[in-house]
């Protein structure tokens, strides 16, 4: 059977979210796995509250309330300098340890992070080997990548370089640094690289409803796939793949997930500035609704508010807030 993992999102799929997200896959048929956002590590050995902001899972055994394991991912360049940040985080046993080498971002590429590596399969295989030799070996290290800078010329090698230098699975993203996020994924590119490394390969990239997931599978070769962007949009994604919940979403799902909702609206509360959470709600439902009509009205709503109290006044109009509310927001408050 197909593995499903949760990607990482820098600025979207935070602790809340995850949280989320697998409270609504379940503990039975729902993610394998979920990684961080990435922890920058740039010239200076990390304290352990680096991690635990970032991975707050760690405190409960490297695992989301529903018991998804929670991968932490670091993003850097200096070989040495990632080995000594992984070894401490080693000792908080999360349940595995990524390494970084997709993120597009301008500035995280700008100081050398991320996708801007994948010009280098040297230093890659130097980052892979130093941190697998500082991990201890029951901690699996992993990495995940893009097909290159600009072009594809180097996908092959990078990723033999990271598989050589002990990443023991690949996340390969189906687009190259300067494709971004612009469709299509290119999956067929994905069976190369399967083709060439020993290493277990995980595909990645534009899978948005159950078609998408068997035509990527199909093509890449891969059993098992990372979902980004279209968890997110869809948190019942995981359930249709499994044949668990309805090939296409219902109106009882967006009932359903209403309470999933006010729980994500509590422990963003919890965990950021009143003045910047009514944003990240506003970013999900952003998502939301290329699954749901009723989500386009609700961000409709939501989109002129700029207090938390306002936007709660909606969100309360929708979903009564129940008598255990309070014990669900210091769960979440808890994982944050």
């Amino acid at each position: 059977m197909s593995r499903l993992l949760l990607a990482p999102m820098e600025g979207l799929a935070d602790d809340v979210l995850r949280e989320v997200l697998t409270h609504v896959g379940g503990r039975v048929g729902g993610y394998e796995q979920a990684v961080t956002e990435f922890v920058r590590v740039s010239g200076t050995l990390l304290p352990n509250r680096a991690f635990m902001r970032i991975a707050p899972e760690l405190r409960n055994g490297g695992r989301t309330s529903v018991g998804t394991p929670v991968v932490v991912q670091l993003l850097g360049s200096d070989p040495a300098c990632m080995a000594a940040n992984a070894a401490r985080l080693a000792q908080l046993a999360p349940p595995a340890i990524d390494l970084n080498f997709g993120c597009p971002d301008p500035c995280v590429n700008r100081h050398r992070g991320g996708a801007a590596l994948l010009g280098e399969p040297d230093l890659l295989h130097a980052i892979a080997l130093a941190v697998r030799a500082a991990v201890p070996a029951a901690i699996p290290v992993t990495a995940k990548m893009r097909l290159g800078i600009a072009d594809t010329s180097l996908a092959i090698d990078c990723a033999t370089a990271l598989a050589e230098g002990g990443a023991e699975s690949l996340v390969v993203h189906a687009r190259t640094r300067e494709q971004g996020y612009k469709p299509p994924a290119h999956w067929e590119w994905i069976a190369a690289i399967r083709e060439a490394v020993r290493v277990p390969v995980i595909a990645n990239g534009e899978v948005w409803n159950v078609a998408d997931w068997q035509r990527c599978r199909e093509v890449s070769g891969c059993d098992d796939v990372m979902l980004g962007r279209g968890a997110v949009s869809d948190p019942y994604l995981v359930r249709r793949l499994r044949g668990l919940a309805e090939p296409v979403a219902t109106e009882a799902e967006w009932q359903a997930l209403l309470p999933a909702i006010a729980d994500f609206w509590r422990g963003v509360q919890a965990k950021v500035e009143a003045r910047h959470a009514p944003g990240r709600l506003k970013l999900w439902l952003g998502y939301l609704r290329r699954t749901w009509s009723q989500a386009e009205a609700l961000h409709a709503a939501i989109r002129p508010l700029r207090t938390p109290a306002e936007v709660s006044r909606v969100l309360d109009a929708l979903v009564p807030t129940p008598p255990s509310a309070a014990a669900s927001a210091g769960t979440l408050r808890e994982a944050a």
